[in-house]
């Protein structure tokens, strides 16, 4: 048996709401295209107007990324929302709101 094999290389972008998601495929042209190119060409900054409100942060695969990045095949590029809260000042919220009990001190 033989394998099939995609000769076109391809990319997919993805944004992400609370609700829905968003998964694209562009096809990754021979001269290759960046991060930015990729979203560009996803149709996304269209379906998601609010994107073009604030600059965009990008990442592949979890790790942050420029918007020049030079993409591989198969790679992911993910669209960042903005942080509501910083999770770190979130956290000391909700440890000043409900200490944790302490046990009596040891010598």
């Amino acid at each position: 048996m033989s394998a099939v094999v995609d000769a076109q290389p391809r990319v997919e972008v993805v944004y992400a709401l609370p609700d829905r998601q968003a998964v694209v495929t562009v096809e990754l042209p021979a001269a290759g295209l960046t991060a930015l190119q990729a979203v560009e060409r996803s149709g996304l900054l269209e379906q998601f107007r609010d994107l073009r409100e604030k600059p965009l942060a990008l990442g592949v695969y979890g790790v942050a990324c420029t918007h020049d990045r030079p993409l591989r095949d198969r790679d992911r590029v993910e669209i960042y929302r903005p942080l509501k809260v910083d999770p770190r000042a979130q956290r000391r919220q909700r440890a000043v709101a409900n200490p944790l009990p302490r046990g009596p001190k040891r010598r």
